[in-house]
Order: C-alpha cells, then structure tokens, then sequence
C-alpha cells in the first residue's frame, strides 16, 4: 500500500551493479516513493479459502514524512462496517502505534502489540501490514537476480532490527531493477511463509510509480485480499489535526 520506503539519494544502476549494496536499492525505493501527504479511495475483493467473496471500501490518507508519518483508514462501505478507522502513527525507531474506532460501539481500542497478526476487520491485511517499511528499521541483504512477470527484479532478505518488534522473522522482497519499486513481498516466521504481497497495474501519478493494485495472500487460510486504488493524489494540503484520537471518532 503503499506506505513502502521513502528517503533521498538517486544512485544509477550501473554502479549498484559494480557493487551491490542492498541497502542503496531500498533507499532508491523509498526515496522514489517520497511524498509528504497521500489520499485515495481503495475497493478491496476479500476472497476466502473457499471462493467466498466479499467486498469492502475504504479512504485512505496519510501525511509526514517516512518514518514519522500519520494514517487515518476509514471503512466507507458496505453498511455493517462503515466508519469503522485505524489511526497509525509510525515512529523511527520503533513499530507503530494503532488505535481502531468502531462507531457501533462508539469505542476506541488501542491495538496492542500482540494482536498486531491478526487480520485487520476482515481483510488479510494484518494490522502489522498497514504499518509503514521505513528502511532504517531492517537490515538487507542480496540474495539473487529473478525475473518476476517477465520484470527483472533483485532478490533481498530483510529482517527487522531488534527495536522493531515484529511478528515475521524475516521476508524476501523482489525490486524491480529499473524503476526501483516492490514487486513482490514474502513474509515469514523461521521457516513458514505467513503472508505474501504482490504489487500490479503501477502507473506513475505525479512522477511517482504507484501500485494500483495490492493482492495480500494468507497463506495459512488460504485467503486473499485484493485492494484496487481510485482517485489517487500525492501531496495533497492536509491538517495534522485531522490525524487525532479525536478526529478518528468523527461520524461519516
């Protein structure tokens, strides 16, 4: 979803290739992705271990800069979840801080740090997935060279550092050699895939190649979540008061 990397110095490729240095690739990620505020409206296709589908919707928008960003996700439809938010607010230096709204109850819940795996209200997003990767908070390391959907992409192992509490031990990433974005995440614990993420249909809107489609596999359930993103805009004027415990319980 992007909420993937972001951070500012453009290497060119032939010099990552003379001497690979992973950590430069994630950096030409994050930096490519960089922007100081995101809005769009996302439909997403739950898709369940049986062939069940539903379908949910939902506005997104987040502000700041990588690291210290603020997100507020609002569940617009169907009826029985609307207005339904998380609000995250990702640190530097540690994992994020989430509280869920849930107007049904006029009620919100800090998410505590053990319930981050668990799948965000339907979706096979887990709570710890819609955190942002700020690259400072893993270490990389080269794996391989793999073409993806016909896209050249280079194989990294990242694993996050001990300030960042996670629930996977480590994930595989797959970055697109020319436009230094995600194409693929694998993400485990020891020696068990739990989730795996594929990024489609990217266009670049306002310079910036952005994944309109996100498909989040649990591998465990069997499941999936397909989300699609609509009326995308990057740096967009936003207020941090609308970032707020209190703006969080604002009806729709």
């Amino acid at each position: 979803m992007n909420s993937v990397c972001r951070l500012a110095v453009l290497t060119p490729a032939f010099l990552i290739s003379a001497a690979f240095e992973p950590r430069e690739v994630m950096q030409l990620v994050q930096s490519r992705a960089k922007s100081n505020s995101q809005r769009y409206q996302g439909t997403l296709q739950v898709i369940s271990g049986k062939n069940r589908i539903s379908e949910k919707s939902w506005t997104y928008e987040r502000i700041g800069s990588a690291g210290l960003s603020k997100v507020v996700l609002r569940f617009t439809a169907p009826a029985e979840v609307k207005g339904v938010a998380l609000l995250i607010v990702n640190h530097p230096d540690r994992a994020s801080d989430q509280w869920m709204w849930t107007p049904s109850i006029q009620r919100d819940r800090r998410i505590a740090f053990q319930d981050r795996s668990t799948r965000f209200f339907g979706t096979d997003f887990s709570f710890e997935d819609l955190e942002e990767r700020d690259i400072e908070q893993f270490d990389y390391k080269f794996l391989a060279e793999e073409n993806i959907g016909g896209a050249p992409c280079w194989k990294l192992e990242s694993r996050p550092r001990r300030t960042r509490n996670s629930q996977y031990t480590h994930s595989y990433l797959w970055v697109h050699k020319e436009r230094y974005v995600l194409v693929a995440i694998e993400a485990y614990f020891g020696d068990s895939l739990i989730r795996r993420i594929r990024y489609g249909d990217y266009r670049q809107v306002q310079d910036i190649w952005t994944p309109l489609m996100v498909e989040v596999e649990d591998a465990a359930r069997a499941s999936r979540t397909i989300l699609r993103t609509e009326k995308l805009e990057y740096n967009v004027p936003m207020k941090e008061e609308n970032f707020t415990l209190q703006s969080l319980r604002r009806e729709l």
